[in-house]
């Protein structure tokens, strides 16, 4: 702009015009829309992605989620759908179905079921999904919280926390406790089996062993159940062993098809649960995920690891089970220090480091703690990992909406920065007035740049690699590109300027065509950015909606610049004749001739290369 400006000075023309025309011709080269326009691409893209499920919480993590090539995922109502039923127990030293046993109402097994419990079965079914569950499988055999609570009063608690895996409740005389098979097992040193207490020998421990490995195969979670009625009942030593129940909580019928498309998108999908190592696998394999051998690593053998360790080992598991949630942190540490962009599901207190730690922490809705969520950058509303992979593949369309934006405005500024500097350079007289510059920004950036932003995802959106984590927005193809369109643009706006000064002998009717047909290239090219692909005339243009409205509403605005009297004394316009749109429409339909064209040999070299 400062050498247009000098060049004008040598050439005597009038050095207030051209001072001012130098400083539209900056303010119309300078893209100072663009952070508006991605902040408000970006406000708007959180709207969208509200409507499938995902709340973001802070708005940069919008743009992370395009770069995402790791997805910690919990198991429970991620994966699963978090409704718990009891298919299996064991009692007496037997496995058996629930529809197929037989158990007194009082029996000690179901009176830890229901007692040590938070859950209510009352007109809104309230508790935890397992309790639910529990509850359910003791009324079957007749015992209710209704009918046990007022004769077995509770009188204390430990709670259930995910360190210690289980809860004890004490009720009068006798304290019931409940939690995960491994970890209450070595704490019983009784069985309770045909009524009586009996040692709880090596032999009976491997019998029960065996039932949990079985209950594992068939993607059971196994829960154990046991009672304490001497000595200091708030102990948890000392107990005598009374059951197990195996439950089943089903695969999401749509997450193998969204884990399959993530690892399409070349995303890698990871399960982490509290679950037992077989459980774990079972249910892995049936969502599509990794999950024997080698691909699955307990939390008792990620305690003897160093950090060193666990990075070589998450390059290759899958699966980690029976983890504690100090584990997960460490987890996302190792899948980061591989260069990873992760992200990391999480709902309890203890989750919220790891959530913290992760490129994109993202906290369960339903279940989440408000730590949690604090520390999260996206929540998931019905906390299925389908809504994940749809939040990823919003997050990818938002990345190429903003590169395309970028393509397209600096594309056209630089098309007028080269048609006035051309047209100065070559003595011809000024193609535009400062006012219509200014004007071609108002109308070009405007709608249509915030309508290119909000362009809906590529069908091939969630088939290509992640955007690398030190991707910058340009590349040589999009620097090209710009360059390539803004040099056309500016040549193409010159041969309409000079046609029609030629076809009608008048300086203004040559510049309102250059105007005109600057305007239309810039419109046209706007349908052009919105694919690297495909040409202008391989498009469906009514997949954006928007920018169809936004185009038609900046063509109305230069007709009446151009056609209304009261606005061409204002822009400098004359009325042009019909014989001169030809022209312009000609030098208007270059661009994506060229590009169509540029395309196709494009797609041939790729042909022959393959």
């Amino acid at each position: 702009c400062v050498l247009l400006f000098v060049i004008a000075l040598f050439q005597k023309r009038d050095v207030g015009d051209m001072l001012l025309t130098a400083i539209s011709l900056a303010v119309a080269a300078v893209p100072e829309g663009l952070p508006a326009i991605v902040t408000i691409v970006l406000a708007l893209s959180v709207s969208r992605m509200v409507k499938v499920g995902a709340i973001v919480r802070k708005l940069p993590s919008v743009e992370t989620l395009g770069a995402v090539n790791v997805i910690c995922s919990d198991k429970t109502g991620t994966l699963t759908q978090n409704k718990m039923t009891v298919k299996k127990m064991y009692l007496d030293g037997k496995l058996t179905d629930v529809s197929e046993g037989q158990i007194e109402a009082e029996h000690p097994f179901l009176l830890a079921c229901v007692l040590c419990n938070d859950a209510s079965l009352g007109e809104s079914r309230l508790g935890d999904p397992t309790e639910l569950a529990l509850l359910d499988f003791a009324g079957h055999f007749g015992a209710t919280k209704e009918k046990l609570q007022s004769r077995y009063p509770r009188i204390d608690e430990i709670p259930f926390d995910s360190t210690r895996k289980r809860m004890t409740t004490v009720h009068g005389d006798i304290a019931f406790c409940k939690g995960a098979a491994d970890q209450l097992l070595e704490r019983c040193d009784k069985i309770f089996i045909a009524g009586k207490e009996v040692s709880f020998t090596t032999a009976r421990k491997e019998e029960v062993q065996q039932a949990i490995r079985q209950m594992a195969e068939q993607a059971l979670r196994a829960l154990a159940f046991a009672y304490k009625k001497k000595g200091n009942l708030m102990e948890e030593e000392g107990l005598t062993f009374v059951g197990l129940t195996g439950m089943i909580d089903p695969p999401r019928p749509e997450a193998k098809e969204a884990i399959e498309q993530c690892r399409t998108a070349g995303i890698r999908t990871v399960m982490i649960t509290g679950d037992h190592k077989r459980t774990a696998s079972a249910i892995a394999t049936e969502v599509g995920i990794p999950g024997k051998g080698r691909h699955v690593l307990p939390g008792d053998e990620i305690e003897g690891m160093d950090d060193d360790q666990l990075t070589d080992a998450v390059s290759r598991v899958s699966v980690f089970a029976r983890v504690k949630p100090i584990h997960k942190l460490r987890i996302v540490q190792a899948f980061k220090r591989l260069g990873h962009v992760v992200a990391m599901t999480g709902d309890g207190v203890n989750d919220a480091p790891a959530v913290k730690e992760a490129d994109i922490g993202i906290c369960m809705g339903s279940t989440g703690s408000d730590v949690t969520r604090e520390a999260a950058a996206m929540v998931l509303v019905d906390d299925r990992f389908v809504t994940i992979a749809e939040a990823v593949r919003q997050g990818r369309a938002i990345f190429d909406n903003i590169r395309k934006f970028i393509r397209y405005m600096l594309a056209c500024n630089l098309g007028e920065v080269i048609t006035m500097f051309i047209g100065v350079l070559a003595g011809l007289p000024l193609p535009l007035f400062p006012i219509q510059i200014l004007w071609v920004n108002l109308v070009t950036d405007g709608l249509p740049g915030i309508a290119l932003g909000l362009d809906p995802p590529d069908e091939d959106v969630m088939k290509r690699p992640p955007i690398a984590p030190d991707a910058g927005i340009f590349t040589k193809k999009l620097v090209f590109q710009i360059v390539f369109r803004g040099i056309l643009t500016g040549l193409c706006t010159l041969g309409a300027f000079i046609s029609i000064l030629a076809i009608s002998g008048s300086v203004d009717a040559g510049r309102t065509a250059a105007f005109l047909t600057l305007v239309l290239i810039q419109l046209v090219h706007a349908f052009e950015c919105r694919s690297y692909e495909k040409s202008l005339f391989e498009m469906d243009l009514r997949e954006n909606s928007l920018l169809v409205i936004s185009i038609g509403v900046s063509l109305l605005m230069m007709a009446a610049v151009i056609y209304v009297p009261q606005l061409q004394s204002i822009f400098r316009t004359v009325p042009l004749a019909l014989s001169h749109l030809p022209v312009i429409l000609g030098f208007t339909l270059i661009g994506p001739l060229a590009g169509a064209v540029s395309l196709s040999v494009s797609k041939q070299g790729k042909q022959k290369r393959g």
